[in-house]
């Protein structure tokens, strides 16, 4: 969501030429897919992360402008609070060491920020929620200076009509509120992990990659605390259901989808996600880019799409398909979503060889697993793990199991075989699903030793906002040090 753009370009008042022009874009994409231009594919992933910035002592600090230009980095920019930044790692083939090799530059660009951002009296931390954060930091006067950000929130309030309301009260402790904009949402930072996927198999990997949401949250949850609450393993996934929900009240009842959803259906293929944008969604950034897609594929070269993907940018899919340009060359991508950010990157990486290992080998099971499935179990997986992490019951092919003892017995062999596909180095295949292995036998998220660390700093007879920000301190500590988080000591 970075990208800038000048409230003067937007095209208010022009609902069905925008809408035309979207469905124009849409109806390109098919010709595209059928033309053959997505042809030369090759299988390549990439990974965004974004960013907490803290003072020494786990306080929040609102100065990411500063330590973007201290960092001077074309691969970090803002994102929507002023405490927020994001990472976006180049993208890789997807075989041999990619799995070492990202853990080591996402190492390495995390160590050469430290110690560039020393002297500005703070520190990254890559956490799925902030426990610090109070309400004060979670207002639009705190929104990231990126025009952008500033433009999402009044063009959501706008759609909306009402304040936004956040109401969580089956989780360890209730949390409820009202805001007048979506600024609570940097209150959450993730893990994006992107594949690119053929249009030919697109439906598989995306299918696949919904199927396995729930599961993937379930072993890396990590957003334990909001508002000095303990409210989900992932809070993450219900605040911004919640919180980025822009349906008026007839629309509620009248069962339009809200902008954040994992689905509602296995699907066919990737331009029928599209045109799904197209016709549920209204825009919130709508645009006329002078571009016409019939005349660039006329003339040969591949359209920008730059108004379609615009749109695609406002609709948070958990799994978000992705059509970008690079080089010239046309590619689709599936972003996963689900993950939150953290704790380390040898925690982060591990995350993705789960992730890319399963969704292989389910596509390249016999029968797909997913046409044995009601859609209506991912989704209800996906909630399960969020509130109840590890000590979940996911219903995998019709059967409800314990979240740790599928994982250990189906997932991990499954993921260890897709990645063996891949061609994925053997050593790293078992470095890294290894790592998730021994957090699902001892129990150990980061949501896990978030919680348990603050119990017993209040058992110590801290406050609770004292406790967690000495949670947070530490967290911060031991991050820096590369041991994976079940490793962590707990006080």
């Amino acid at each position: 969501m970075g990208d800038r753009i000048d409230p003067s370009a937007l095209v208010v008042g022009h609902a069905d030429e925008v809408r035309r022009r979207l469905e124009l874009c849409v109806v390109a994409m098919q010709r595209m897919v059928d033309g053959g231009w997505f042809d030369g594919h090759e299988n390549t992933i990439g990974m965004e992360v974004e960013l907490d910035l803290i003072d020494p002592l786990g306080r929040p600090r609102l100065i990411n402008d500063a330590v973007l230009a201290r960092l001077g980095r074309a691969d970090m920019q803002h994102e929507l609070g002023q405490f927020n930044v994001e990472l976006n790692l180049a993208p890789r083939r997807l075989q041999g060491r990619v799995l070492h090799d990202s853990e080591r530059d996402l190492a390495d660009v995390l160590e050469a920020c430290r110690a560039r951002i020393e002297r500005l009296g703070v520190r990254l931390i890559a956490i799925g929620m902030l426990p610090t954060l109070s309400a004060d930091e979670l207002t639009v006067e705190r929104i990231s200076h990126n025009p952008r950000y500033a433009l999402l929130s009044s063009r959501m309030s706008a759609a909306r009509r009402r304040p936004f309301l956040v109401r969580v009260i089956d989780g360890c402790e209730p949390v409820e509120f009202k805001t007048d904009s979506v600024a609570p949402d940097a209150a959450t930072t993730s893990l994006q992990l992107h594949l690119r996927v053929p249009p030919g198999r697109f439906a598989a990997y995306y299918n696949a990659a919904q199927m396995i949401a729930g599961a993937q949250v379930a072993v890396a949850a990590n957003s334990p605390y909001l508002l000095a609450r303990q409210v989900w393993q992932e809070t993450r996934i219900t605040l911004l259901e919640q919180l980025l929900d822009t349906r008026r009240r007839r629309e509620v009842r009248a069962g339009a989808p809200a902008r954040v959803r994992l689905g509602d259906r296995w699907v066919n293929g990737p331009v029928e996600l599209f045109d799904d944008l197209v016709r549920l969604y209204r825009p919130l950034f709508p645009t006329l880019e002078a571009e016409d897609p019939y005349a660039a594929l006329g003339a040969g070269y591949a359209p920008a799409l730059r108004e379609l993907r615009l749109h695609n940018g406002t609709v948070w899919r958990w799994n978000r398909p992705v059509y970008d340009v690079q080089a010239g060359r046309p590619q689709l991508r599936i972003e996963n979503r689900v993950l939150p950010s953290g704790p380390t990157p040898v925690d982060m990486v591990a995350n993705a060889a789960f992730y890319y290992g399963l969704v292989r080998a389910i596509v390249d099971s016999d029968p797909t697993p997913w046409k044995q499935t009601p859609f209506a179990a991912a989704e209800q997986n996906l909630h399960r793990a969020a509130r109840d992490g590890l000590a979940a019951r996911l219903c995998w092919q019709g059967v409800d199991h314990p979240a740790d003892q599928l994982t250990r017995e189906v997932l991990l062999p499954a993921a260890a075989a897709g990645l063996d596909a891949w061609g994925v180095d053997a050593g790293d295949r078992d470095r890294y699903l290894g790592v998730i292995e021994a957090r699902v036998r001892c129990g150990r998220t980061g949501a896990v030793w978030q919680t348990e660390t603050v119990r017993k700093l209040e058992e110590h007879g801290l406050q609770r906002i004292i406790a967690l920000r000495e949670m947070t301190r530490r967290y911060a500590e031991y991050a820096r040090s590369g041991a994976p988080v079940h490793e962590w000591p707990v006080p």
